[in-house]
């Protein structure tokens, strides 16, 4: 059986520089992939960012292969969304936010790659922001649908074509809990939202879930092998 090794951060909140960087780069470097869990850039859920975020090249540098959006990538209108997204260049995915009208769907709902001959597929949800059941719904572009039902649904369908799935969240530990309770199609979560330090993955129902602070402290290092998981958080090193 194939072994993989995972790097995984969320919640970054404009963190990431150039100071932080080169630790990342020496981890990806020994790593078969990296992926974020949102929350990456520094404007706001409602902010407008007045010029291109940094964090979108420096991901690029660092080897990143996939992320998805956090509430602070998050917007009602879809200009700001593109203007917030300004200067990505890897894929992202979510598969509960959708568009309204003649609005398309900002991203994919999952991500699909073949790693030394595991097939990987892996499925984004995030917070809803504005639902049907919320007046704001008027004035948005966009409608997110609940996380957890969309979540199941993609994933009892996506189970029996990969080897390996994976559900990254950015809807809170106690949400990934319900998760992990509700399914057992998920082999991880890998999570975000709600700053929770899990040294270890914690497994719910037979499914590790994983999440690693907030602010650029720690970096996720999780390793897959004979259908088992193990992992750590690594201290980030700053240069100075």
């Amino acid at each position: 059986m194939p072994r993989l090794v995972i790097l995984h951060t969320n919640d970054l909140h404009g963190k990431l520089d150039s100071h932080r960087l080169p630790f990342l780069k020496s981890l990806r470097a020994e790593a078969d992939l990296y992926f974020d869990s949102g929350d990456c850039i520094q404007t706001g859920n409602l902010g407008i960012p007045l010029k291109p975020e940094p964090v979108w090249p420096l991901l690029a540098d660092a080897g990143c292969d996939l992320s998805i959006p956090g509430n602070r990538e998050s917007h009602v209108m879809e200009a700001v969304m593109k203007k917030k997204f300004e200067g990505v260049s890897h894929p992202v995915i979510c598969a509960n936010w959708h568009g309204k009208g003649d609005v398309a769907n900002p991203f994919p709902q999952v991500w699909k790659a073949e790693i030394s001959g595991v097939k990987i597929g892996v499925v984004g949800v995030m917070v809803p922001m504005v639902t049907e059941r919320m007046a704001s719904r008027h004035a948005s572009q966009y409608i997110w649908e609940q996380p957890i039902p969309k979540a199941i649904e993609l994933g009892k369908h996506f189970r029996p074509e990969v080897d390996l799935l994976i559900a990254m969240t950015h809807i809170g530990i106690t949400q990934d809990r319900k998760l992990a309770e509700s399914t057992e199609d998920f082999d991880v979560i890998l999570g975000g939202h709600s700053h929770t330090v899990l040294d270890q993955p914690e497994v719910i129902n037979g499914t590790p879930i994983c999440q690693g602070g907030s602010h650029g402290r720690f970096i996720g290092r999780y390793v897959w092998e004979d259908g088992h998981w193990s992992g750590e958080l690594i201290p980030w090193q700053v240069t100075p």
